[in-house]
């Protein structure tokens, strides 16, 4: 960079759609001077800020020289600028964002555009979850979870992550210039006519200045609209739960670790007793699918709209139903109780490894053991594991460390196991899709009076495989007998 300099050694000055737009000069005290096939010079009153610098070459995508302006030449020709009432003044730099880079702008002239597009539209076509972009020391990498496991799918220069980021970030609505502070938005992919919504989410690394992780969340208009048998839920678990559903009263709850298709469950609950006879209230965080006829409510900690602050208000409102997204602490879990007891059927999650311990969560979250006996009807603990890939999943003799796993579970051992392969319908990873693993009860007289007791989760336990209940790990080892999963998949997802 170079010394300070006139505007008067530059003039004309580059207007209209040549020059910045008016809140992006007046922001960030900046102007375009000069631009040619091969660089661009611009002039700015504090040259040396490097973030300033990092983003004009993202956006321009070739060299920047950045000359030194005086201030007070600045402010008068700003001043005429903003006085004139000249709308060509206003450059295609201005979005309506104030302090913010419109990369919009590029248009699709622009590789970071192109780049972007091909990303999201690639994932969804390989039906992922998520995209993970991440800022290395010397690498950007994205990857994608594609039935619950992440893979790379491309690794580019480290350059390259301030344009996928700054991009993201104007597609989402967020604040473009704050990479110490996490932020979230959504936004909208078209593809094949229809439209997907994206959850983004940008959080600060340690990786070097400016470095995030940016994480997008798919959610596919497929996936909102799961019924309860779209869910791949064994017969004996969706009659179950049809049975809890017609409960005027009382708490279901769908147990598992994070992403074990929880949400997508209680969804499909939903969807499947929503009609216009019956109130359905949410309270979610954040709010994944939209269900036409229910009011659904979205946390916001930022104003004090937590999940016991929410409920309490959506308890005036007169609900039939409420779905809780998550009961994470024990004010919620009161109010949740507390809601079921005085005529709502409430539908919520717990993070527990299976549904006994659903009980025994309660009670640490301070829940009385008798009010949990005298509102809980049913528990459902699902775990989702990929499925084998029928074009080219392989066979070999069973072995006897799984042959005797099958004979302490009470069932009979098959001949042959199976296991993935890899082809070019499974994108060589052996498996394509995923299946649920669940284990259910369903509460009666006696489990009841095991909970008012306080009696422990391994006498309830007994007590309901008595009744028949089929555990995780049995339901496990009949999908691998199945042949719709392996034992390595299984163990990986928790099942076994």
């Amino acid at each position: 960079m170079n010394g300070t300099v006139s505007l008067l050694a530059y003039a004309p000055l580059p207007r209209g759609k040549e020059q910045y737009g008016r809140e992006f000069i007046r922001a960030n005290r900046v102007l375009k001077l000069q631009e040619d096939e091969s660089r661009v010079t611009v002039g700015a009153v504090d040259g040396d800020t490097c973030e300033l610098q990092r983003i004009l070459r993202d956006f321009h995508r070739k060299p920047i020289t950045v000359k030194t302006l005086d201030s007070a030449e600045f402010s008068a020709w700003l001043g005429r600028l903003m006085g004139s009432g000249d709308d060509e003044s206003a450059g295609p730099v201005n979005s309506g964002y104030k302090d913010k880079l419109d990369l919009e702008a590029l248009a699709s002239d622009a590789p970071v555009i192109n780049l972007v597009n091909s990303i999201c539209i690639e994932a969804i076509r390989r039906r992922a979850s998520d995209i993970h972009l991440e800022a290395f020391a010397d690498t950007t990498i994205v990857r994608y979870r594609i039935d619950g496991v992440l893979r790379v799918h491309q690794t580019l220069p480290a350059e390259r992550f301030s344009g996928l980021a700054s991009r993201i970030k104007v597609m989402a609505g967020l604040n473009l210039m704050e990479r110490r502070r996490p932020q979230d938005g959504r936004l909208t992919v078209n593809m094949a006519g229809s439209n997907v919504d994206i959850r983004v989410s940008c959080v600060p690394t340690a990786a070097g200045a400016g470095a995030e992780s940016i994480v997008l969340r798919i959610f596919n208009a497929d996936d909102s609209a799961f019924s309860l048998t779209d869910l791949g839920l064994p017969e004996d678990c969706l009659a179950g739960i049809a049975e809890l559903l017609k409960n005027p009263h009382g708490m279901v709850l769908v147990t598992g670790p994070t992403g074990s298709g929880k949400t997508t469950s209680l969804n499909a609950m939903l969807r499947s007793i929503n009609s216009e006879g019956i109130k359905i209230v949410t309270i979610e965080d954040p709010v994944e699918y939209l269900i036409d006829g229910v009011d659904q409510i979205q946390t916001d900690e930022r104003i004090g709209l937590g999940f016991s602050t929410l409920l309490r208000r959506v308890l005036r409102q007169d609900p039939d139903v409420i779905l809780v997204g998550e009961i994470r602490d024990s004010e919620t879990a009161e109010l949740a109780v507390r809601a079921a007891l005085t005529g709502h059927l409430v539908l919520s999650s717990l993070h527990t490894n299976d549904a006994v311990s659903a009980v025994s969560r309660l009670i640490n979250l301070g829940v009385e053991a008798y009010l949990i006996a005298a509102v809980l009807r049913g528990v459902i603990a699902q775990r989702l594991t990929r499925r084998l890939c029928p074009a080219c999943r392989s066979s070999r003799p069973m072995g006897d460390f799984y042959t005797e796993l099958y004979h302490r579970a009470g069932l009979t051992s098959p001949e042959e196991e199976f296991y993935a392969s890899g082809c070019p319908d499974c994108d060589n990873q052996g498996y394509r899709g995923r299946i649920a693993a669940a284990e259910f009860f369903m509460v009666d007289r006696k489990a009841a009076g095991i909970i008012a007791s306080a009696g422990t989760s391994a006498a309830l336990d007994h007590h309901l495989r008595e009744q028949g209940m089929i555990g995780l790990k049995q339901r496990g080892l009949t999908l691998a007998a199945e042949g719709l999963s392996s034992f390595e998949e299984l163990q990986r997802a928790g099942v076994l």
